[in-house]
């Protein structure tokens, strides 16, 4: 893999058919009687997971036979590759809980990481079909009922900041200290990762999560958000870099400002 190939247009193109071709694949599973399970950490899961994540793998295999896929339901399942300067991060199905109330909140997640940066994503979300790709060097860009348009973090609003939360795993108390302080105009809620998706497109400008994520939770989003000039830090200031052990995130906001 190599820093020309990420900026080139084609490379995430082929990396956003993946993701629709997944997006297809759970549609289908959306308009049956699915069931759901419980994995050992208690999360959900249901046939979309796997099977979405049973499409990604091998695809992204095709596409960079040398670069290694970390995938939640394959590490779940006690599956987790040696990874180096270069990895892929999948959810399959970010947003299970928003799959099954279907509330047409959850998304496919496809990242690459270049030493612990995600330097390209794409971020789909079926129900809405609303797609969000982004690459170092290419920007940022949203598809929509046949309309691409390219999208970039806005200037904060002379009225306050638009701060999207959870929909899923709030902690209200945690979120009133973290703005304390900040002029907010306006609170938000959204599922899975379209919130940094939603502040990388200038719909809002704040996303604090003061819980636990995993690194393929927001991978995708993340590379989007930078591809449009924004960040994501830890609540210390630090940037987020992925590939840590057990490739569990600390605490972060992601913001419009880099």
């Amino acid at each position: 893999m190599t820093e020309d190939r990420v900026a080139d247009d084609s490379f995430l193109n082929d990396v956003v058919a993946i993701a629709r071709r997944a997006g297809a694949l759970i549609m289908e599973i959306y308009a049956t009687d699915f069931s759901v399970r419980d994995k050992s950490d208690s999360s959900p899961v249901t046939e979309a997971d796997e099977r979405a994540e049973k499409l990604i793998v091998p695809a992204l295999a095709a596409l960079a036979p040398e670069v290694p896929v970390v995938a939640e339901e394959a590490v779940a399942g006690g599956a987790v590759p040696q990874v180096g300067d270069w990895f892929w991060l999948v959810d399959p199905l970010d947003g299970t809980k928003e799959f099954i109330s279907r509330n047409g909140e959850f998304t496919v997640n496809i990242a690459l990481v270049h030493r612990g940066e995600p330097v390209l994503g794409v971020v789909f979300a079926p129900a809405l079909d609303r797609l969000f790709a982004g690459a170092r060097g290419q920007g940022a860009r949203v598809e929509q009922a046949g309309v691409v348009r390219a999208i970039r973090c806005r200037e904060v609003p002379t009225e306050g900041l638009t701060v999207v939360a959870s929909r899923s795993h709030g902690d209200a108390a945690a979120l009133d200290a973290f703005l304390a302080g900040r002029k907010v105009a306006a609170l938000a809620n959204a599922g899975s990762s379209l919130k940094l998706c939603l502040v990388a497109a200038g719909e809002a400008d704040l996303y604090p999560r003061l819980g636990r994520t995993m690194e393929w939770d927001i991978a995708a989003g993340h590379a989007v958000l930078a591809a449009a000039g924004g960040a994501v830090h830890t609540v210390a200031g630090a940037p987020l870099r992925y590939g840590k052990p057990g490739f569990d995130n600390p605490h972060f906001f992601a913001s419009a400002q880099a």
